[in-house]
């Protein structure tokens, strides 16, 4: 993937979905605020706030939820699962 695109939501394993999700909000933040400096001067602010963190895993989460669902949840079809 490049850093400018998302070229799949399809991962090999639950590990690289996360990282996928923490990178996805990564890049929400980057379009939000385009400006390197004022993410910068933003992030001493919100970075010892227990409410933005909070709020950032929440945000975290919600892209790994739908990266594991359009993942099958890393099942192979099988009986058992059926």
């Amino acid at each position: 993937m490049s850093n400018d695109q998302l070229q799949t939501l399809l991962t090999q394993t639950p590990e690289d979905g996360y990282a996928l999700a923490v990178k996805l909000a990564q890049k929400g933040v980057e379009v939000t605020q385009p400006s390197e400096e004022i993410r910068k001067l933003l992030r001493p602010v919100y970075s010892r706030d227990t409410d933005s963190l909070i709020a950032a895993s929440q945000v975290i989460a919600i892209h790994f939820q739908t990266i594991a669902a359009a993942n099958n949840y890393w099942r192979t079809w099988t009986p058992q699962y059926y």
